[in-house]
């Protein structure tokens, strides 16, 4: 079993040459096969610490460690925290013209592995997977995310989970533009990839709807960069009806 251990963790970005602190002392652990629902209104930090796990260059840990079964994820470089086994469903996914997705793909498989998968065996992988997503095939010749829709977007997001196999996901915002169709499918594709290889999950989300799919065992709430509540399933049906009002009351 593995452990993504994050403690006291203090992040920053800097704006107009201003310093702002945006988590100010988050404590969270996930273990493999666990899923965490992270919610919270808009600014809390939900993204913010998406990104810090990930290691994207714009915030600063200023405090705090994260580790991934004892090793120091914060002194991996983006690569490196891949192939460790961290993911992340970004919340706007990047267009990349010139690169398809079939060869993005296989690429970051190789990266992560240390060698090529069989190529017979890797293409019936993909089409299975994009089968299973309702995935056109022709999206696999096409440039990653190229004249995506939102939703295809986001699909192509989990065709990357399945295939790539982490050990813990981080989804941010998967739900977000999603209709009803296209979310159920892209939540069957996450609970596939968590059952056939034991991932844990991070689901960062504003809304209860994915959790009628994705059944989080953990539900933190997140308010001004810190975890103000902690709960079962039942803490977000109460935030369902309740919304966050007494949350940012609370932090006033």
């Amino acid at each position: 079993m593995s452990t993504l251990e994050i403690r006291d963790l203090h992040v920053s970005i800097t704006s107009d040459d201003v310093e702002k602190e945006i988590l100010r002392g988050v404590n969270l652990t996930i273990k493999s096969g666990q899923t965490h629902a992270i919610m919270g209104p808009n600014g809390s930090g939900k993204s913010t610490l998406a990104y810090a796990i990930a290691g994207h260059p714009k915030y600063h840990v200023t405090r705090g460690t994260i580790t991934l079964d004892g090793a120091d994820v914060l002194a991996m470089s983006v690569d490196e925290r891949a192939r460790a086994g961290l993911f992340l469903a970004m919340q706007y996914p990047v267009e990349v013209p010139g690169v398809t997705v079939s060869n993005f793909l296989r690429t970051a498989k190789t990266a992560i592995d240390g060698e090529a998968p069989k190529l017979r065996t890797w293409v019936k992988d993909i089409k299975g997977a994009m089968a299973n997503l309702r995935m056109d095939p022709v999206f696999a010749e096409r440039g990653v995310n190229e004249g995506f829709s939102g939703g295809e977007k986001k699909r192509h997001e989990i065709l990357q989970l399945e295939l790539l196999r982490p050990r813990f996901a981080v989804l941010d915002e998967t739900d977000s533009g999603l209709d009803v169709d296209a979310l159920r499918v892209v939540s069957e594709g996450v609970n596939r990839a968590q059952e056939a290889d034991d991932t844990g999950i991070l689901l960062i989300t504003h809304y209860t709807r994915i959790l009628r799919y994705i059944k989080p065992e953990f539900v933190h709430v997140m308010v001004d960069g810190v975890i103000v509540e902690e709960g079962g399933p039942e803490l977000a049906d109460r935030l369902e009806n309740e919304g966050y009002d007494r949350f940012v009351t609370a932090e006033v």
